[in-house]
């Protein structure tokens, strides 16, 4: 047993964080933290073609609708599309999406994304041509055109080829111009009703006093309530502008808090640990196996004058190497303390996140382990 605590004292720090310190509540706007129920985006879809391609776009044989589309869509300008098929790979059918803003006017523009439908190989250089967008109801919305901004690239040559980044999407900023606006308006609203980003009771109850404390002063009465973790309805008083009482409201302070959590993101070796995490006392102990496999086979030569024949002799050499294995009473405040003591030991990324795996299979890990 001593030699355990002077392995734990030699390999991990333990740092008592004072309740100051331990406190995971932090200041916030009430903007920051919450959204008007009102006030939420509108996903709007649409298909179109984007032209002018450097013969990147659609085989028209393979996409029989990008031929379709465009056949249509001459027809449409008055141009006469009798004859046989076009080969030309200039054209790309694309499908195309945004979001509508809450309390968007008509004549106000947003940003498009544009996504390839066919075998195109890049939308780099290309041109969106009038699309329309249309929401859930089936109306149309707004209306996009415009250049298409490409952020990736390819280069190919007979036996080789670079490409970095997507180069079937791409965006369109400000290429929407909004035809229709919403049927409901913000001034007819009878309440207000705030939806928090991240949901918690506490934060919510918090939000509600914030706001009837802020009502006392101007309105003499509460008019907020926190109906759960998630949305605070605050009445309108009689005397309020909505819209004034609105700016008011989002700018008050609010201490947040959350539940305690440990992100673990395997893929790519990712941690990340909320400020209320805690372990209780644990023993752990890691260690490594590594097995090297060498092959060195050998070409073995019959002697002088005689009836022998050449022949590879296989030779295998295989190593063992086991590291690690060390012992180490963990006991501290929080989880900060456990992977520092981890990483002072030695403990790669991986050999981290299956200790902490172990650690929540135990019970000592009072934390929702998240793995991604």
């Amino acid at each position: 047993m001593k030699a355990i605590k002077l392995l734990l004292a030699a390999a991990l720090t333990v740092v008592t964080l004072q309740p100051s310190m331990a406190a995971s509540a932090t200041s916030s706007r009430i903007k920051d933290i919450a959204s008007l129920q009102s006030g939420r985006e509108n996903q709007l879809i649409g298909y179109g073609l984007v032209v002018g391609l450097q013969g990147s776009g659609d085989s028209l044989r393979s996409s029989p609708f990008t031929d379709q589309s465009m056949r249509a869509m001459l027809q449409n300008l008055g141009i006469s599309t009798q004859g046989g098929q076009s080969a030309a790979k200039n054209v790309a059918a694309v499908m195309v999406t945004a979001n509508l803003p809450s309390f968007a006017s008509p004549g106000s523009r947003i940003d498009v994304s544009v996504s390839s439908l066919g075998d195109a190989t890049s939308l780099r250089g290309g041109t969106l041509v009038m699309t329309s967008l249309t929401g859930a109801d089936g109306q149309i919305y707004a209306v996009a055109q415009g250049s298409v901004i490409v952020s990736g690239f390819n280069a190919q040559g007979a036996a080789a080829s670079v490409t970095e980044g997507v180069t079937t999407a791409g965006r369109v900023p400000g290429g929407a111009i909004i035809e229709r606006e919403l049927p409901s308006k913000f001034k007819d609203s009878v309440n207000l009703v705030f939806q928090l980003r991240n949901p918690d009771f506490s934060t919510s109850v918090r939000i509600a006093d914030a706001v009837n404390a802020f009502a006392r002063r101007t309105f003499g009465d509460a008019i907020a309530e926190a109906r759960d973790s998630q949305e605070v309805v605050v009445q309108k008083p009689r005397t309020a502008d909505l819209t004034r009482l609105m700016a008011d409201l989002e700018n008050l302070i609010v201490m947040t808090d959350s539940p305690a959590k440990v992100v673990i993101n395997e893929r790519t070796g990712t941690i990340v640990i909320g400020a209320d995490v805690r372990v209780s006392k644990v023993a752990v102990s890691y260690g490594t196996l590594t097995v090297q496999v060498t092959e060195s086979p050998q070409v073995v030569q019959p002697e002088a004058f005689s009836y022998g024949e050449t022949a590879i002799q296989p030779q295998t050499d295989i190593q063992a190497q086991k590291t690690g294995g060390k012992i180490a009473v963990i006991e501290g405040p929080d989880l900060k303390t456990l992977v520092a003591g981890l990483n002072n030991i030695g403990v790669k990324p991986d050999g981290i996140i299956s200790i902490l795996q172990a650690i929540k299979s135990a019970g000592a890990l009072q934390a929702e382990l998240v793995l991604q």
